[in-house]
């Protein structure tokens, strides 16, 4: 796990313990600090840390002085403290003061593990209220698992710190969006954000699952099992034990099977077909759906039971007409994703204008398709309006979007790249190390860029 967490204790013997068990448990960035001065110098120049465990009784500086030290230097973090001495009025003075937890010595590692991943849901939910409170652009802590989601929009970026946020918890996530908005591409990103993300992630067409099959298919068999059973399978929630499994179309899935999936959500557990002994999944389940499952409650052919337990966290991606200013961005990714002489020589300005001003019943995935049937047509010159689709050559001819000054007739691939860069910096309000993690570039690549630009 890549929450950052820092231990403090005079005891050295105890700091080492306590970090080879949070590592047993997956924990992977830990500070151990013996000097509680040393830690409200750490927290003064800026080091952010999700949850503080802090020792009572310290020399030189009292654990319950240094929680409200910490807590008024960095809110947000949780803090969790420490006694030998099980002393209720100790514990509800800490409370108090803004401690999430208190845990008397000598604790099992369990116990610790638990206060630990009870203290960063608390932190998670915190975040995700705050984020619709900011106004200012959020960075991200793992900005490469998200990486594949192209945008320069404000209204996507808030959206992609709440999926960060979500993906630290166990519980199931919905994302809704139109057809070809990048589902599947975020709760991949989730999964590589999340701590399952060295197992394996798993997508179904619930719409493929067919009611006589669903059980083979999603539970897995035993030989003989039924006719045709000719050996042991192993269904999809094996499969991805440990990992994701993502539910795309969940609102093809009929009501009698939404019950038997509604079961394993609840109690985890799950039985093959052809043995009675039940099995459990360790399975982080995120689905997706471009029908509207609230009014398919409301007529009864989605279960609200399963709906609910679905909707641990919501995501709801907009469609691509509503974030109109990553057009540029994903034409420029899709003409490097074709490659040829017309990734290099770019688009003319009335074809961009085009594609600027349609509406994309198809969203993303029309948008990629659109590119590449351009690409091959257009065999190594700008892309023309000539190149593209039917639909558009039929339009009038809109007013030009300019791009960059001047009378070229089209717009080159560097050109596009120089004014999607600058707009990311100004938007993330000079933040290079931001900037640069969010356009999955070098932050020494960025100078450098920045520097062409006559930007110091």
């Amino acid at each position: 796990m890549d929450n950052s967490i820092i231990v403090i204790d005079d005891e050295l013997d105890f700091l080492e313990s306590v970090k080879r068990g949070l590592i047993t448990y997956g924990y992977k960035n830990i500070t151990l600090e013996q000097n509680p001065h040393n830690a409200v110098a750490i927290f003064e120049k800026g080091a952010i840390f999700d949850i503080a465990l802090i020792d009572i009784t310290m020399p030189g500086l009292s654990g319950v002085k240094l929680l409200e030290m910490l807590k008024s230097i960095s809110p947000n973090t949780e803090c969790i403290m420490v006694t030998a001495v099980d002393e209720a009025k100790v514990a509800v003075n800490c409370l108090k003061k803004g401690a999430y937890d208190y845990l008397v010595k000598p604790f099992s590692r369990e116990d610790l593990v638990s206060s630990m991943d009870r203290a960063l849901e608390r932190k998670r939910l915190v975040d995700l209220l705050e984020l619709g409170k900011t106004k200012r652009l959020p960075g991200l802590k793992n900005p490469e698992a998200f990486k594949p989601m192209i945008t320069n929009s404000p209204k996507v970026l808030k959206i992609l710190k709440e999926a960060e946020l979500h993906a630290q918890s166990n519980a199931p996530i919905l994302i809704t969006g139109e057809s070809g908005t990048g589902k599947e591409l975020l709760a991949q990103a989730i999964h590589a954000a999340s701590p399952r993300a060295k197992f394996s992630f798993t997508p179904i067409n619930m719409a493929s699952l067919a009611g006589s099959m669903f059980d083979a298919e999603f539970y897995g068999h035993t030989k003989g099992a039924f006719t045709g059973a000719d050996k042991n399978r192993m269904g999809y929630l094996e499969q991805s034990n440990r990992g994701t499994l993502f539910l795309d179309e969940i609102g093809s899935l009929s009501v009698e099977l939404q019950g038997k999936l509604l079961r394993t959500l609840q109690d985890g557990e799950y039985m093959k077909l052809g043995t009675s002994i039940p099995q459990k999944a360790d399975v982080r389940f995120i689905a997706a759906t471009n029908s509207d499952l609230e009014m398919m409650v409301a007529r009864k052919t989605f279960r609200q039971d399963l709906y609910y337990r679905l909707r641990g966290g919501w995501i709801h991606l907009p469609p691509l007409k509503e974030r109109s200013e990553d057009i540029p961005l994903l034409i420029q990714k899709f003409l490097e994703e074709f490659g040829g002489d017309a990734g290099k020589n770019g688009m003319e300005e009335s074809a961009l204008a085009l594609l600027m001003n349609y509406d994309y019943p198809g969203n993303i995935r029309e948008l990629r398709y659109i590119i590449q049937s351009a690409v091959n047509l257009s065999q190594g010159k700008p892309i023309s309006i000539e190149a593209l689709p039917a639909q558009f050559r039929k339009r009038k001819c809109l007013s030009a979007v300019q791009l960059k000054p001047g009378s070229d007739s089209f717009v080159a691939l560097k050109d596009m790249e120089k004014e999607n860069i600058l707009k990311v910096y100004n938007k993330l309000d000079q933040n290079k190390s931001q900037a640069a993690a969010l356009l999955g570039i070098g932050i020494n690549t960025l100078r450098r860029k920045l520097k062409s630009y006559g930007v110091e």
